[in-house]
């Protein structure tokens, strides 16, 4: 019995213990993220948006890569989020005027390069850090 008491106390290395939380996280994580997709997807194609649409064009990266994507991609943009102010306004759904329009609603157009300028101002801020002191 003194055994077993002794076998029931010992705990496995913290490395196998936050190996297996971080496995079961993950697992949660991904699933959880997939359910938050799958919903947000039924909600942008309702107005007939791309998940890009809804980026913040006052933040600083993101209105650098506006002003470096190409002329078509910012017209589509443009009249994405127009057509889904007036279909909220009618309070209708993009499938009552175009029922079979394929949609691509996570297609990445300008999100590249919002993480390259994102990555050339971490690195400009590594590179001058030392200015600060």
């Amino acid at each position: 019995p003194g055994d077993l008491m002794q076998l029931y106390k010992t705990k496995p290395p913290i490395n196998t213990f936050t190996m297996a939380l971080r496995m079961v996280y993950d697992k949660a994580m991904g699933f959880a993220a997939k359910q938050y997709q799958t919903v947000l997807g039924n909600q942008l194609a309702q107005y007939g948006l791309r998940y890009e649409d809804l980026l913040n064009e006052e933040e600083k990266e993101v209105k650098e890569a506006l002003s470096l994507a190409e002329p078509d991609v910012l017209i589509a943009r443009t009249r994405r989020l127009k057509r889904a102010i007036d279909l909220s306004y009618k309070r209708k759904s993009l499938q009552d005027y175009a029922p079979g329009m394929e949609l691509d609603l996570f297609k990445r157009e300008i999100y590249p390069d919002i993480e390259k300028i994102r990555a050339r101002d971490q690195e400009y801020a590594q590179l001058n850090a030392h200015n600060k002191q």
